[in-house]
């Protein structure tokens, strides 16, 4: 990260100066230079997306619609060194100093961002492709059915020849799996058996066995259905994806379980990073990446533990305001367990609760343009996660919408077990992951046709993961929260995230056993058992990953903070909050200067 001191700011805003007064033709030059370079750095995003078929279908694109990815680590070898030519050429045509704001920031941002790929690049090997937290068993149907739309036969061709390809992905990512075992990175123990077991839900029903149909082929005739084709023909197309489910693909689910069936007995249990070869080093660079500072282990640990704290008094003033007599403790545990917070565990209580999140979004929409200058245009939808990922599927997340329209921004939930769902959580989890939260971030990113692509699809966790939280609170302004109890629901979800960073650098860098997470989790924050044990197997398998919401929160928080006292009567909350979204995801060093900026211009 790059941070901004006053000598440096200064200088900035002479520069600046010095522009404004600049000859007609330097401007003429820079604005040369700026749409060249806009047009370079596009061309370069386009070489890599060229690379990866499964990403030019989620942008809406049909090119190489019939192939996945390729998983293999030569793949990764490839892309790593496209980027480092990009970066040479970059250099040798544009100069920092002839280029204007934004276009200087693009240059920045390009070259930072191969620098942070090629240090986390020297642990591509500490990845866990199958773990609580995903496989290619559950991803590659979740893939096509979310994102291989089928508008003509030879769509429907594509979509069988990936069916076909899935078995190449199986083959190379137990390949990878097994050369990190024999390096020493073997998953934990508690990642096999959900695993396995989401896995051979997959491959449930027809015409695996003689049940009702699998998803995916359940998927395909829907819709093959649809399409303007003879009969015969669509036959014939679901002929052939039958086909391609009973061999390449199955065969690639057995390739993957004998790779966990080999793999398996080297588990040595379930630690954090710091049991594996050179994990110090390797999570001291996933807290960089994640938070985009240098904050170590320890800051973050106890910036935890301070905002656990904070973060219970605010709590214990909401249950005092509404005259709750009990302790924190007997709040929590009447969270989890008494009725009147739950939902039935019924398809209707999962209705209900797709129902209550669509309604917190909908007040929250019609609040939205007196706090924000510009909204989305892509349409926000709200869906149940799929039965056969609930076990390793997260307790809710968001799935960008397409470019150009074809698919809408997803809110998932997990409803597995409804008994595990609690009421007053339910509006903050749809502020954080649908609007104000992820949707108005990622959407819009993807909005801002003046940036590159690289920005208006990139991402920064602490910066994406700090506006989701961040909008939890935001929500409350924008008139949320009317029952004290929901109140309390947010804030229950806010001391989550700040139970993140003490269990994060608790367990992959203090040593802390699975166990001792889980204790300290329930004593602090009031999820379900379920819930507790599903994140913490998450942040054990993606180590840095959960300290980027609390980290960004604080920090664009702040930003506000110093703004408003900076500008006193002249501070608009829409134009600080455009100042945030409308340059893309952004290391958070980044956003400070960017936010110095306005404030300085304002003044």
């Amino acid at each position: 990260m790059m941070r901004i001191d006053r000598r440096t700011y200064v200088a900035m805003m002479a520069g600046a100066a010095a522009s404004a007064m600049m000859p007609a033709a330097l401007h003429a030059q820079a604005g040369r230079d700026d749409a060249a370079l806009l047009a370079f750095l596009d061309a370069a995003f386009d070489a890599q997306v060229a690379l990866s078929p499964e990403t030019q279908t989620g942008l809406g694109l049909k090119t190489n619609y019939d192939r996945l990815d390729d998983y293999t680590d030569a793949a990764t070898r490839r892309s790593l060194a496209l980027s480092q030519s990009q970066l040479a050429e970059m250099k040798r045509r544009f100069s920092p100093d002839r280029l204007g704001p934004q276009a200087r920031l693009s240059y920045r941002l390009f070259e930072e961002q191969v620098a942070t790929d090629a240090r986390q690049a020297q642990y591509r090997d500490y990845a866990f492709p199958v773990s609580t937290n995903g496989s290619p068993a559950g991803d590659i149907p979740v893939f096509l059915i979310n994102q291989h739309r089928v508008d003509t036969v030879a769509d429907a061709r594509a979509y069988i020849a990936r069916i076909v390809d899935s078995r190449r992905v199986m083959q190379e990512v137990a390949d990878r799996m097994r050369a990190a075992a024999a390096k020493g990175i073997v998953p934990p123990k508690m990642v096999f058996a959900p695993a396995r077991g989401d896995a051979k839900q997959v491959i449930t029903g027809a015409p695996f066995d003689t049940g009702a149909d699998s998803t995916l082929l359940a998927d395909f005739k829907t819709k093959v259905g649809k399409l303007s084709a003879p009969a015969a023909t669509k036959a014939q197309l679901i002929a052939d994806a039958t086909a391609a489910l009973k061999g390449p693909f199955r065969q690639g689910f057995d390739i993957l379980f004998a790779a966990l069936d080999t793999i398996e007995p080297l588990s040595k249990g379930n630690d954090g990073a710091w049991s594996l070869p050179g994990g110090d080093a390797y999570y001291q660079a996933r807290l960089a990446y994640y938070t985009t500072t240098d904050l170590t282990a320890d800051q973050i640990h106890q910036l935890g533990l301070d905002q656990v704290a904070a973060i219970h008094a605010e709590m214990q003033g909401v249950m005092t305001r509404i005259g709750y007599a009990g302790t924190l403790q007997q709040l929590f545990a009447a969270l989890r367990t008494d009725p009147k917070f739950k939902y039935s565990n019924t398809q209707a209580g999962r209705q209900q609760y797709l129902a209550d999140a669509r309604a917190a979004i909908a007040q929250t929409m019609a609040a939205a343009p007196r706090f924000f200058r510009r909204l989305p245009k892509a349409a926000l939808e709200v869906r149940a996660v799929e039965p056969w990922r609930q076990e390793t599927a997260s307790v809710a997340f968001y799935n960008p919408p397409a470019p150009d329209g074809s698919r809408p921004g997803i809110f998932y939930v997990n409803l597995a077990d409804m008994n595990q769902v609690q009421k007053p959580q339910v509006e903050g989890i749809a502020h954080h992951e649908g609007a104000p939260g992820h949707h108005f971030q990622i959407a819009r990113a993807q909005e801002l046709g003046t940036l590159p692509k690289f920005r208006r699809f990139g991402y920064y966790g602490a910066y994406t993961e700090g506006w989701g939280l961040y909008s939890e609170r935001l929500a409350k302004e924008m008139g949320a929260y009317t029952d004290p109890y929901a109140e309390l629901g947010m804030l229950s979800l806010q001391v989550w995230r700040a139970c993140r960073l003490v269990l994060d650098t608790g367990m992959h860098a203090k040593r802390w056993s699975r166990d001792k997470a889980i204790a300290y989790f329930t004593d602090n924050a009031p999820l379900s058992q379920r819930d507790v044990v599903k994140e913490v197997d998450r942040y054990i398998n993606n180590p840095g990953q959960a300290t980027s919401y609390m980290v960004g929160q604080l920090r664009i928080a702040g930003l506000r903070r110093k703004a408003e006292g900076a500008l006193g009567a002249k501070f608009q909350l829409p134009d600080f909050h455009e100042v945030v979204l409308a340059n893309g995801a952004l290391p958070l060093g980044v956003l400070e200067e960017q936010v110095d900026a306005w404030v300085a211009g304002v003044r």
